[in-house]
């Protein structure tokens, strides 16, 4: 039985009992909470966490494979120079979307609903801000040609290394901050997402480090849906473009990777 039908039947249950006693009866009312959806291991589950495993589409560097995989309590996603995605003017080393078990229980992100991830990822000094783009997370509609909605990017601004948060359709800057203090160690993010079309979406990005908040940012009143679902996106996907010579053989670490819904 659903969480709401059990809801609905105990304020059904507790009402009578009330007219019989005398005592108050039930309410339904309650306060909104996170809960958890996806609590992947990766030694447990290794790349089965995710919905797909974008690793290398094109083929193009297979004395590297794999580029993703499970070491430890962490998913590390390796990139190189010589690495191109199907598109040769970018690389890609991505993972997409939650799953538990091994089979099809996808856990979807759909309009009107409300969804935050959690994790930790590792960021070293090899992994450079970029002129052009170099994201880390996004927030996308599934499917080929379909634009993100949201990335987590590595930019460089003014010549400073930055790690940002965009709506990336309209191009609003959510939050941005300092990428190099981040470097060689553990950074904590706290991503959170209300899926809405128009002006119906929001938006939340913290991020912390040796347990000091760095940016806590947010934007109300955004467009956050394209159409079908919302799927979340990790890994390293970046220009080949970028005129800084910031692009080198690197890599990211994530740990801890949690999923709740807002309910």
């Amino acid at each position: 039985m659903s969480t709401s039908r059990r809801a609905m039947l105990g304020a059904v249950l507790g009402g009578a009992a009330g007219a019989a006693t005398g005592l108050p009866t039930a309410t339904t009312a309650h306060a909104a909470s996170w809960q958890q959806k996806w609590a992947p291991s990766a030694s447990a589950d290794g790349l089965g966490a995710f919905e797909t495993v974008e690793d290398d589409r094109a083929d193009s560097h297979p004395a590297a494979h794999p580029h993703i995989y499970a070491t430890g309590d962490n998913w590390r996603f390796n990139i190189h120079t010589v690495d191109r995605d199907t598109s040769t003017d970018r690389q890609r080393q991505e993972v997409t979307g939650l799953r538990n078990g091994s089979g099809g229980n996808y856990p979807k992100w759909t309009e009107g609903q409300t969804w935050r991830v959690t994790y930790s990822m590792y960021i070293p000094s090899s992994l450079r801000a970029t002129t052009t783009f170099t994201h880390i997370m996004q927030m996308k509609q599934p499917g080929n040609g379909t634009s993100p909605l949201v990335v987590q990017s590595l930019r460089r601004v003014n010549g400073v290394q930055t790690i940002e948060l965009k709506l990336a359709v309209d191009d609003i800057l959510v939050g941005r901050t300092n990428l190099e203090p981040l470097h060689d160690r553990w950074t904590d993010v706290d991503f959170q997402i209300k899926v809405g079309n128009g002006s119906a979406g929001t938006v939340r990005w913290i991020l912390k480090s040796g347990g000091s908040t760095v940016i806590d940012a947010s934007k109300t009143g955004v467009d956050t849906f394209l159409a079908d679902r919302v799927r979340p996106k990790w890994g390293i996907y970046r220009s080949l473009g970028d005129t800084s010579g910031s692009l080198r053989d690197t890599y990211l670490l994530l740990t801890n990777l949690r999923g709740y819904q807002l309910i």
